[in-house]
């Protein structure tokens, strides 16, 4: 069955995202058929995109996405055609079909709007994963989030509240401090032509000359040297994302002069291993979002031929919560 799909042809910037129509195969024995009605759009299409990790030309790119089951494959059980199921780990999602294992796709709630559920659960588990495993927050606890408006950055906030932390957010707007204070921020931090030392030294003084007891880094190079200054004793730098560039080389020597400090760099592949762990994880996120503990904000919507500008726009930084294609 032919469909619109976003094609690259060869590694590139934005301009190499084609839409072109392609054929969409049937579903396998365990597998569904999904008539996608909204992709979420994350750095790591714009990593696909540039080469840094991607699967060899041409291919179609996207991860995430929600829609309704059009077909299934032999032996599904559990879901049925008409339902609607979003999903977080489906190559080739920047398509108007998409097939993909019945296991990995995760019923949405009813009260849930479809494109809130297709914003929601690539940042959605990993904000999970990262408070409640990579390092699990608890109340009392001073926790620091870089880039507090962005998709991930706001809902690292609203968990971080929820499970009764003090949150220091960084910023670089004053529109995305408004966003961050909404979201539940107890602080917020302009780091926009600050040096890393007087971030950190502001961070101190918000905590009492103590630091936090967590940093959750999603910026990589730009914000690395300010996230270990910011930290107390035995405190740990979680980075897991690099939206500013790889952080060079590191001489762990340093974490014992800084105080004993610990550093992860957690993925989704490690968190996200099995079916039963997604399902956990999504329902969680889809169940706090009906409960209104958390509240997805979509920054933009473009359509499925708008894929260039939307990654235009999400690599300038310019842009906040979380951007979604229509096909």
């Amino acid at each position: 069955m032919a469909t619109q799909a976003i094609v690259v042809g060869e590694y590139g910037g934005p301009e190499v995202l084609e839409l072109s129509p392609t054929e969409v195969r049937l579903p396998g024995p365990g597998e569904i058929r999904v008539d996608v009605e909204a992709v979420g759009v994350n750095f790591k299409d714009i990593y696909q995109r540039t080469g840094v990790s991607a699967p060899e030309v041409p291919f179609v790119p996207g991860l995430e996405g929600a829609g309704r089951v059009e077909r299934l494959g032999e032996g599904v059980t559990a879901l049925a055609v008409g339902q609607r199921v979003a999903w977080v780990d489906a190559p080739g999602s920047y398509a108007g079909q998409v097939v993909l294992p019945a296991e990995r796709g995760i019923p949405v709630p009813d009260p849930v709007p479809t494109d809130v559920a297709a914003a929601a659960l690539a940042q959605g588990v990993t904000a999970h994963f990262l408070t409640h495993s990579t390092y699990p927050v608890k109340a009392g606890e001073s926790v620091l989030i870089h880039a507090a408006a962005g998709g991930t950055g706001l809902l690292l906030v609203q968990l971080a509240k929820h499970l009764g932390a003090r949150v220091v957010a960084t910023v670089s707007t004053e529109e995305k401090e408004k966003l961050a204070r909404g979201a539940g921020a107890d602080e917020v931090i302009r780091y926009d032509g600050l040096s890393s030392a007087r971030t950190a030294a502001e961070v101190r003084r918000l905590t009492g000359g103590q630091g936090v007891d967590v940093v959750f880094d999603g910026v990589g190079a730009a914000t690395f040297e300010a996230s270990l200054a910011s930290l107390r004793p035995r405190g740990m730098l979680v980075l897991f994302g690099a939206a500013s560039g790889m952080v060079p080389p590191f001489d762990l020597q340093r974490l014992i002069a800084a105080g004993s400090l610990y550093v992860t760099r957690p993925v989704g592949a490690h968190y996200l291993a099995t079916p039963g762990e997604l399902r956990e994880r999504a329902g969680a996120v889809l169940g706090w979002i009906e409960q209104g503990v958390l509240d997805i904000r979509v920054g933009g919507r473009y359509p499925l031929g708008g894929a260039a500008e939307a990654h235009a726009d999400l690599a300038s930084r310019r842009t906040t919560g979380k951007l979604l294609l229509i096909p």
